[in-house]
């Protein structure tokens, strides 16, 4: 786990760049000039420790190199099939098996790989920068093109330090209200970008050329599959899930685990289980029983003999944490479930240097109770946009927390698909939204949820509809980036086994109502481990991984996000 800056222009500085990322990377720094780019690169040292495998990594040729943060995963059995091919090893890397399987595979090599990554290789054969960013988007990926200079980075501060005279990108605030995070490609700048998950992108500096991102994989779903028996499915899963476990723990350092006491991440403890005894696992809770989930991540450490670490995180503690956002995320971002996700991997960080987690099981399994609230709105017409607007203008004459609920539980009946679902999801409304689109000059024609629309099958079973949305709007977007920058601001690697590329692929390929067995969110998910989890843990109601809401005094989620935007605002609106 690592993190990397590279671009153009000589007269950047790529020293300040690197040094702002050195959280990602405390165990080796490198920064070389490689005509016509300058790359750097901070290591986390997890696999091979060795000095030999420190990046950039340079090809046989002495040109070509590459860059790469995250891991792969069966690597191993990668470099088998290379040195079949006539390749020869200097390291026992997986940063070396990519390299080789480029040069070897050429664009291809992209199919051979599983693994979370975010991948820069300069091929000087063909005078090419090629980059890749992971299937769901658990690594990240920034690039910057103003036309003349090219940049990329691991986090968009290492952008910000040396790429000057940025100009704000207005929509993309706009956005952050509806969607609680900016939505890629978009950047709060207009020269820089986030590379989608799943997508690759071209630069050829001697024409100063960029290709559009191009999507290289994406979700097969079983529309039509086959009816299956729930209980020979459930026992195929628990293998995938055992073989992928088993995978992400390889590491030439201490690796723990993530226990939060809920179904996703009990189920990676209980695989892991199958094969080591050194499991160390560690939870956060809070002020009150009401609110923590300990007991139940207890109970689960106690059936699997773990090595369990517990801390509480306070009211005070919260509120101390809340300015770090700002510098963890370079962009306003508004899920408060970032502040015990950073706890708990500082506390992580004492023991191990890697950490398995469940994140990536309600999207897989489907686990969010928002599926069924919409299905229960979506049997309603939608109503012409006129009265929509009548009724969002209603808001500007309506006090009290009831008859503000009762308006938005309407506006919900009657809005259509795309924006039911994005109320639903509980960011600001566009009535809500107005204010700041006079404010940044956003058309009134603007698309609030063209993000959603993007993604939204019509073709699909409802719950599958809403899944496919979710793991291609709020997992990448949410959920990996909080995890992300949370876990590497202590220097932490957090692997996510859920969402290798085997158990996606295995959930989508199955029937809707298997997916759901029991008629229950996660169905099969808890069938397959039903017997080795305690009953109360399958049994009990989904809980999320937020901070409790009293920890912010009246503070809800949409002042919440405001508070975050003009706090953006004042800090980087100058840019």
């Amino acid at each position: 786990m690592c993190g990397f800056v590279g671009g153009t222009n000589p007269e950047w500085n790529f020293t300040a760049a690197l040094t702002s990322i050195a959280h990602r990377g405390p165990d080796a720094e490198q920064l070389v000039r490689s005509s016509p780019f300058h790359v750097g690169f901070r290591r986390l040292a997890i696999i091979d420790l060795r000095d030999v495998a420190n990046q950039p990594m340079f090809a046989d040729d002495g040109e070509s190199w590459i860059v790469f943060n995250g891991e792969i995963y069966g690597y191993r059995a990668l470099r088998i099939e290379l040195e079949r091919e006539g390749q020869r090893f200097r390291t026992d890397s997986d940063t070396e098996v990519l390299l080789r399987a480029y040069l070897v595979w050429g664009d291809d090599f992209i199919e051979h790989l599983d693994g979370m990554f975010a991948i820069a290789i300069w091929d000087a054969r063909v005078r090419k920068l090629e980059l890749y960013r992971d299937r769901p988007g658990i690594k990240p990926l920034y690039y910057f093109f103003d036309g003349k200079h090219f940049a990329f980075a691991s986090e968009l501060k290492a952008l910000t330090a040396m790429c000057h005279g940025l100009e704000i990108d207005e929509t993309a605030l706009f956005d952050f209200l509806t969607y609680r995070y900016v939505p890629a490609p978009k950047t709060p700048y207009r020269s820089i970008y986030k590379l989608p998950p799943a997508h690759r992108l071209t630069y050829e500096p001697d024409r100063q050329y960029l290709s559009d991102a191009r999507r290289y994989w994406q979700i097969e779903v079983a529309i039509d599959a086959a009816p299956r028996d729930s209980s020979e499915c459930a026992e195929e899963l628990r293998a995938v899930i055992d073989a992928c476990v088993k995978d992400q723990l390889v590491a030439d350092v201490p690796v723990g685990f993530f226990l939060s006491g809920g179904v996703d991440s009990s189920a990676v403890v209980a695989s892991a289980s199958n094969s080591t005894n050194d499991l160390k696992t560690f939870s956060i809770g809070f002020d009150t029983a009401e609110h923590s989930e300990v007991s139940y991540a207890r109970e689960v450490a106690d059936r699997f003999g773990t090595d369990h670490h517990e801390r509480t995180l306070t009211k005070a503690q919260a509120e101390a944490m809340l300015p770090s956002v700002a510098g963890w995320f370079d962009e306003p971002f508004a899920d408060e479930s970032c502040l015990p996700t950073q706890f708990v991997s500082a506390t992580a960080r004492e023991k191990v240097t890697v950490v398995l987690t469940g994140d990536g099981g309600d999207e897989i399994f489907g686990g969010y109770r928002t599926y069924s609230r919409y299905s229960r709105y979506s049997r309603f017409p939608t109503w012409p946009k006129p009265f929509d607007n009548w009724i969002s203008g209603l808001r500007d004459h309506v006090s009290g927390r009831r008859a503000k609920k009762a308006l938005s539980q309407i506006e919900w009946a009657f809005s259509d698909d795309v924006a039911l679902w994005g109320k639903l999801m509980n960011a600001l409304t566009p009535a809500e939204k107005r204010p700041y689109a006079d404010e940044f000059g956003i058309p009134a024609d603007y698309d609030h949820y063209w993000h959603y629309r993007e993604h939204w099958r019509d073709d699909l079973p409802l719950r599958t509809r809403l899944q496919i949305v979710d793991f291609n709007t709020y997992l990448p977007g949410d959920i990996l980036t909080k995890v992300d920058r949370t876990s590497m601001s202590v220097s932490l690697e957090a692997r996510v086994p859920l969402l290798d590329r085997r158990v996606i692929e295995f959930s989508f390929g199955l029937p809707e109502a298997l997916r759901f067995a029991d008629g229950e969110l996660k169905g099969l998910l808890k069938r397959a481990y039903r017997g080795i989890l305690p009953d109360a843990v399958l049994d009990r109601k989904k809980k999320g991984f937020g901070t409790p809401r009293y920890y912010f005094s009246a503070e809800g989620p949409t002042e919440l996000q405001r508070r975050l935007l003009a706090d953006f605002r004042d800090r980087y609106g100058g840019s």
